[in-house]
């Protein structure tokens, strides 16, 4: 199989130019024989950056009010035109594709943004939406708490792929969940550091011997609209040094040497051909959801419900 990152730029808080990106990166990837392709974390419709750089704790502070409500009108719903066609160009293209979304919740978190993955089969669909399950420190201002409902393995042309979202691929629990599932290719979202991908993309692929695909996306001030409310705080703010998001996308194999070293500063749909006999080979020494476990020691649950407010029970 051929798998892929796709490192791009996305249009930020413009879901509709950046789905227009999205399916010309999965028209490109098909031309070049790749089987799946997974896009950054937050890539439609972008990263919250402005929250670590412009005071984002400020309490009822207008203009970081504004710059949420701004956030929570671009993020997209997941029966929402926007979706409805990334899931029809991957069915058409055959590219299995992860794309990592701001997801706005539905009914009773209308208010809410989650940091969600999507896993589309080009056969079956829309197959799992996972909402990241820690926000990650500054991220809680701005992202809601997931759940486990898109911890889920899938297969795909007799190969299994499965995927975290940024620092949740180093949460032990929710990697062991993925691997418990029968994983041959793990894919980690990251908003964009080859700084964080380059120690992680290798340790996934030992622990688990697996294909671990990392991709990450690029962004500056130059990509962020100037009627964005905080803008000129951001502008500001570079004094104290630029916003970079350098991509880091790679690709490691499953004994932990890379196929692709992380790619820096340049898009780029980072491509490696993956043999799943490597995989097979790799656990002879260490399966660490298989002879390496130890059931009777360790007992590992996942509640893989979706979780609500409320459950309304009608007549």
């Amino acid at each position: 199989m051929r798998i892929a990152a796709a490192q791009a730029r996305p249009a930020w808080l413009d879901p509709d130019a950046t789905t227009r990106i999205v399916v010309d990166h999965l028209q490109r990837a098909a031309v070049d024989g790749v089987e799946l392709l997974a896009f950054p974390e937050t890539f439609l419709s972008g990263y919250p950056v402005w929250v670590s750089r412009t005071g984002g704790a400020a309490f009822e502070d207008a203009g970081q009010k504004r710059a949420y409500a701004a956030y929570l009108d671009a993020a997209v719903t997941l029966d929402g035109p926007q979706v409805t066609e990334i899931v029809t160009a991957a069915r058409d293209l055959g590219v299995f594709t992860y794309l990592g979304i701001t997801e706005r919740g539905a009914a009773s978190a209308r208010g809410t943004v989650f940091a969600t993955l999507l896993a589309v089969d080009p056969h079956r669909g829309l197959v799992s939406a996972h909402r990241k399950l820690r926000p990650t420190y500054e991220e809680r201002l701005v992202w809601g708490a997931g759940d486990g409902h898109g911890l889920r393995v899938h297969e795909h042309r007799s190969v299994w792929v499965g995927g975290l979202s940024c620092w949740e691929n180093w949460m032990p629990q929710a990697r062991h969940a993925l691997y418990a599932g029968g994983e041959d290719v793990h894919v980690s979202v990251w908003p964009g550091s080859s700084r964080l991908t380059r120690d992680i993309t290798r340790f996934v692929a030992l622990e688990g011997r697996v294909y671990s695909l990392a991709a990450g996306a690029l962004l500056s001030i130059e990509d962020i609209p100037r009627d964005f409310p905080l803008y000129e705080e951001l502008l500001a703010a570079e004094e104290d040094g630029p916003l970079s998001y350098d991509g880091g996308s790679a690709i490691a194999g499953p004994d932990g040497e890379w196929l692709v070293e992380p790619v820096s500063g340049k898009e780029a749909i980072v491509t490696a051909d993956v043999d799943p006999a490597q995989v097979r080979e790799a656990r002879q020494s260490f399966d660490p959801t298989g002879h390496y476990a130890r059931p009777d020691v360790f007992r590992v649950q996942v509640d893989r419900r979706r979780l609500a407010a409320a459950e309304f029970l009608d007549p």
